[in-house]
């Protein structure tokens, strides 16, 4: 069913869309009854009974979801239907893109594309009739219907007038008669339709003598007339320019203009008019041939051919006054034409008529009186050395100073008077005497001729009688040209400017020189001097400059080299000028690193904001796109960049023991747009300074102890120092030394340099029993001076422990002990350990201290018996150590060793 027909969107023509839509209901209905043949006839029957027409009016331009209809409800299909209802478009066509259908509440709204009447129906944008057609097909089959909906598009006025030219032009004749009417064509057009649409029209200004009416024809199109209201005069006022402006009929309404020019065409309405009418002319009876006599003149303030005038003698002029003069009847200039003799009337009236078209001719009368004269004039006979031609004489400007120009000779007809004779004008001539010979002058130039001034000379020899009479014999002297001038270049240094990286062939400038010359003579060729590299071109003709090749400033900034002017001369004449080209500056160049990887080496605890190293960067290219700025882009806030002179400092000191080396990125941007920028690797590694003493990690403390049993053989290993250094190289090679000894007999034990153990040297004896400290010596080698720490090792010789508070007692007394100001030694000799345990010195020493030691200890067991209570109980909060004896592969890392505070000596 939807494909029987398509949607019509109609265009006024109602009649025939009624007999289309019979005719294809019809089919269709014809259709449906074959297609439910099964459900038997009367079901065809009565689906053809429920055919239906619907009628709904919207008003064009309404945003999407406005309602126009409810076809469930206009139809009253609510009441009498127990199934839901599914209302469907039976074809989407041209109509229904433009309304939304509800399939199951029957509603039918505008959709997102907006109705746009003029746009529907602009094949018939005047007819007020425009609507769109749709078929609508309601289901089930037992409620099936067939509803046609016709949406009238009803007209807004959304359009304003508009004239089809911006400007209008109307001629009118200035005899138009009053109440003359002339269409103004192009008449305004608004696409809306009735009340809306154009509907009347008036000027800007009317001037007083012009008025508007408009005129509608059977089809309601209204044509503006111009109506004329006063008299018109072209010679007065020969246009009108107003503003012509259209108005429709909406609310509110609108406009259109345009410029309407009324231009007023002439008719022959004016005759020609002498400004007098009579002139007195006097005529000597020795005037030569075509000697003017008077011009007339007329005037018509008509235009063109209506004020076209030719000038005639009136018939009553005789006939040999007419042989005398000459009228041009153009001009109007009346020359004499005839010889005057003796037996010519002395005075002659001559009537003289200015015919116009259509005119009665204008008359002037030329009163002639002739004066007769009985002597005759002077004679001048010319005859001429330089070159002449018709009367025209031709000189070179080349020709030298005081060059000939023709003989004159000047007699009396009558030999009876005196003639002189003088030059008249202006230029380089000068006429004189030439003797010895009467009557003779010569005439030749005074000063150089020069072409390119002046190429003209008028002049005139005047032969003057005694009694007043003189004669005129005209000269005119011709500068004939030559190549006496080079090529001139405007400019004569030319100072270009072009950026780099240009496109080939650029145009670079327009050369141009001047030649004063004449004709080939001035023609100018333009050629490149030899200094212009080969891929700079010159036009020989134009002078036009280019290039071939992009140019690169980095490579050569500044281009000078000479061109050359040529004329075509022979022989020809040059000039040179000389081009400057500057290269201008492109930001085409990336900051370029001296290095890809910087490495520095700055000794640790250097002092913040020191200099640690500069780093060079460079940019070829110049001015702001050559200024380079530098940054560290590995978000490092340890560090800066000078950007004037590429320092890098640290802003705090460093510690190489905290970190050893440092990896920076730094980034150069250039000051160009877009700006240009690349990296570097920057590698700081921090030299080791001996500013960390050894570290001694065990003993833990100076109050710890060892028991040393009696019974231990002699080189066996009782203890080690253990210590290191943060620093590195020399700076962390550890040395062991013993610098102070107490004891019963201290120097039977020995120190390692190298590896901190302690060893006994010698057999232990009954007098050995006591405590032994000894005074070790931590140092390092560093440069320029070593440094050290100290640490007290305290070996108790017993059998047992039995009373520890007794030798915690002696651990908290001060030492008395001599430092030896011997540095520790890496490598010594076991001999010289040997020797030094033998020495006599130490043991008597020892013995000493085991005997007041002795005193002292029998004095302190009765007060230490007293406060044994208070000493187990201070036990417990007591970090003691007992020490355990190394073996000689004892892993130091299995023990917990920590820093203690060590004293510098």
């Amino acid at each position: 069913l939807g494909e029987s027909r398509h949607p019509l969107l109609d265009m006024g023509h109602q009649t025939s869309w009624s007999s289309i839509s019979i005719s294809i209901s019809n089919l269709s209905l014809l259709f449906l009854c074959l297609v439910f043949i099964a459900t038997g006839p009367f079901k065809c029957f009565a689906s053809y009974s429920r055919a239906t027409e619907l009628l709904y009016t919207v008003n064009e331009g309404l945003p999407e979801g406005v309602l126009i209809g409810n076809i469930k409800a206009d139809l009253q299909l609510g009441l009498s239907v127990d199934s839901p209802l599914s209302f469907s478009l039976a074809s989407k066509g041209i109509s229904g893109q433009y309304v939304n259908l509800n399939n199951s509440t029957g509603e039918l709204y505008t959709s997102s594309h907006e109705l746009d009447r003029e746009a529907l129906c602009q094949e018939n944008s005047g007819m007020l009739d425009c609507f769109l057609l749709l078929d609508i097909i309601i289901l089930p089959q037992e409620y099936f219907r067939f509803v046609k909906v016709k949406v009238v598009v009803r007209d807004v006025n959304d359009n304003a007038p508009q004239f089809p030219v911006s400007q209008i032009t109307v001629s009118v004749p200035e005899n138009a008669q009053v109440n003359t009417r002339l269409a103004i064509e192009h008449p305004a057009v608004d696409p809306d339709v009735g009340i809306n649409g154009v509907q009347t029209y008036r000027l800007g200004d009317y001037f007083g003598v012009f008025t508007l009416d408009v005129e509608e024809n059977e089809s309601g199109e209204r044509t503006p007339y111009l109506i004329v209201m006063g008299p018109l005069d072209r010679e007065t006022k020969s246009e009108y320019v107003t503003r012509i402006i259209a108005e429709d009929g909406g609310n509110p309404p609108l406009l259109g203009s345009a410029t309407l020019l009324i231009h007023i065409s002439d008719i022959n309405d004016n005759c020609p008019l002498f400004s007098e009418s009579q002139i007195n002319v006097t005529l000597y009876g020795n005037s030569t041939l075509g000697t003017t006599v008077a011009t007339v003149q007329a005037v018509d303030k008509d235009l063109g051919s209506n004020a076209q005038i030719t000038y005639t003698f009136s018939e009553r002029v005789p006939h040999s006054t007419k042989d005398l003069f000459n009228l041009d009847e153009i001009t109007g200039i009346i020359k004499l034409s005839k010889k005057i003799d003796g037996n010519t009337i002395q005075l002659h009236k001559l009537t003289v008529l200015a015919n116009g078209p259509g005119c009665i001719p204008a008359v002037i009368t030329v009163l002639v009186s002739v004066i007769k004269v009985i002597l005759r004039p002077p004679e001048v006979v010319p005859r001429y050395i330089a070159n002449e031609v018709e009367g025209i004489v031709y000189l070179k400007e080349s020709e030298p100073v005081n060059s000939p120009v023709a003989f004159f000779t000047v007699k009396d007809p009558d030999e009876k008077y005196k003639v002189d004779c003088f030059l008249d004008g202006d230029g380089p001539f000068r006429l004189s005497p030439y003797k010895p010979y009467t009557n003779e002058y010569l005439l030749e130039t005074t000063k150089p001729l020069d072409y390119e001034i002046q190429q003209l000379y008028e002049i005139a020899v005047v032969a003057w009688s005694s009694l007043g009479f003189h004669v005129k014999t005209y000269v005119k002297v011709q500068v004939l040209d030559d190549n006496d001038n080079s090529p001139v270049f405007i400019q004569p240094v030319v100072e270009l400017s072009i950026e780099e990286n240009n496109a080939p062939n650029v145009f670079l400038a327009k050369l141009y020189a001047t030649d004063a010359d004449s004709g080939a003579r001035g023609d100018v060729s333009y050629f490149l001097g030899p200094d212009a590299p080969s891929y700079f071109s010159l036009d020989k003709t134009t002078g036009v400059l280019t290039v071939s090749t992009p140019l690169d400033r980095e490579e050569k900034e500044k281009y000078r080299f000479t061109v050359k002017a040529k004329d075509n001369g022979s022989p020809s004449r040059e000039s040179i000028a000389t081009v400057i080209l500057t290269v201008l500056d492109k930001n085409d160049n990336s900051p370029r690193f001296i290095n890809k990887d910087f490495s520095f080496f700055v000794p640790e605890n250097f002092p913040g904001l020191g200099e640690i190293g500069v780093i060079s960067v460079t940019d070829a290219d110049s001015g702001k796109n050559g200024w380079v700025a530098l940054s560290v882009i590995n978000g490092s806030d340890i560090f800066v960049i000078d950007t004037g002179k590429g320092l890098l400092r640290a802003k705090v000191s460093l510690d190489r023991e905290q970190q050893s080396s440092y990896v920076l990125w730094v980034e150069a941007v250039d000051g160009g747009d877009p700006a240009l920028s690349s990296t570097a690797k920057i590698t700081i590694l921090l030299l080791d300074v001996n500013d960390n003493p050894p570290l001694v990690l065990f003993p833990q403390s100076n109050m710890s102890y060892m028991l040393v049993l009696p019974s231990t053989v002699p080189g066996s290993p009782i203890t080690e120092v253990y210590a290191v250094d943060k620093d590195t190289g020399m700076n962390a090679v550890i040395a062991y030394s013993i610098i102070g000894r107490r004891g019963p007999r201290p120097e039977s034990f020995r120190i390692d340099s190298k590896t901190g153990n302690i060893t006994l040297e010698e057999a232990l004896m009954r007098n050995d029993y006591g405590l032994h400290r000894l005074l070790v010596k931590v140092s390092d080698h560093g440069y320029p001076e070593p440094l050290y720490s100290t640490v007290m090792v305290n070996l108790f010789v017993n059998d047992t422990v039995s009373n520890e508070s007794y030798i915690e007692s002696l651990l908290r007394k001060e030492p008395e002990i001599n430092i030896e100001e011997k540095e520790p030694q890496i490598a010594m000799e076991p001999t010289q350990q040997r020797v030094e345990s033998t020495s006599c010195t130490p043991l008597l020493v020892a013995l000493s201290i085991i005997s007041l030691g002795s005193i002292i200890l029998a004095t302190i067991m009765g007060i230490c018996f007293c406060l044994k209570k208070d000493t187990k109980h201070h036990r417990q909060h007591e970090n003691l150590e007992v020490q355990i004896p190394l073996n000689g592969k004892m892993d130091l890392h299995i023990l917990e060793k920590k820093p203690i505070a060590i004293s510098n000596i």
